[in-house]
């Protein structure tokens, strides 16, 4: 009998992208799937597309950390499948991710791939910096995991909104094998502002201190060192910056810009703990 995975899936607001991600899920050729979607309290019809999917739609917050932890308490499945309501899945993701783990001794926890797509210029950048990361051990994190070690790490830390994906990908690699698959999840980025996404990442950055003061990855509590990998690895690939150098200098531009304002908001968030252990 083939082991149940519970897929799950945490909204706010994201009736735009919601029914594509989970008719990805619908039509995996995995069986059996359980589909759990926890929302925190969206204003639009977010809940209603997640209903006509599953019964399991919950309503907790107040951020993801705490959502994703809430849903696999409610999970029957021998492995978890965590994704975001704006991701697709290939038709053969949850498949590929069954066999590897049952054909691979150990390894309890897997990295799927993801391909960004959306409408506009910047998720054209947006699209070519994420091809960069494919393969590449430290920036992508794992989604998939055996329920079991998942609880027993502690899941996600519920005090980090930024960063916990690696936070939690830490900590499972510190007693299991981490494996990956071929799969892909496309990343629907929408029409990307720069100001929208520039804000957006100033909100996510402040829980950043937080992954770094932890004992996370030691990289991960060198920002700066950090940056510089990044930089790095952008440079190791210049045929593919190139290929298209409006793209390639529209996206260096984008990520010079995210990383300055990573900067101001960890300093942002190490004055307002200052100030509140003062």
């Amino acid at each position: 009998m083939k082991p149940l995975v519970s897929i799950i899936v945490t909204t706010r607001n994201n009736e735009a992208t919601l029914d594509a991600c989970l008719r990805s899920i619908a039509a995996q050729s995995y069986e059996p799937i359980e589909l759990i979607v926890v929302d925190n309290n969206s204003s639009d019809a977010t809940p209603q597309i997640a209903q006509r999917y599953t019964e399991l739609v919950f309503n907790k917050g107040p951020e993801r950390s705490a959502q994703r932890n809430f849903a696999v308490r409610q999970a029957e499945g021998a492995y978890i499948l965590i994704i975001d309501s704006d991701m697709e899945l290939g038709p053969e993701v949850v498949a590929a991710c069954v066999q590897k783990v049952q054909s691979t001794p150990n390894t309890q926890a897997l990295i799927i791939p993801e391909e960004s797509f959306g409408q506009g210029f910047w998720a054209q950048c947006k699209r070519l910096e994420r091809s960069f990361y494919v393969g590449v051990d430290g920036i992508e994190a794992a989604r998939f995991f055996d329920r079991k070690l998942f609880q027993r790490v502690g899941g996600y830390d519920e005090h980090i909104t930024g960063g916990e994906d690696w936070h939690l990908t830490d900590r499972v690699a510190a007693q299991a094998i981490i494996g990956r698959i071929d799969q892909v999840i496309r990343h629907n980025e929408g029409r990307i502002h720069l100001k929208s996404a520039l804000q957006k990442r100033f909100y996510y950055n402040k829980g950043f201190l937080t992954y770094y003061q932890s004992e996370g990855s030691p990289a991960a509590k060198s920002p700066a060192s950090s940056v510089l990998t990044y930089y790095r690895l952008y440079f190791s690939r210049p045929f593919t910056l190139l290929k298209n150098p409006a793209y390639g200098l529209g996206m260096l531009f984008m990520k010079t810009c995210e990383f300055g304002t990573g900067a101001l908001s960890l300093l942002a968030a190490r004055r307002a703990k200052s100030e509140a252990e003062a």
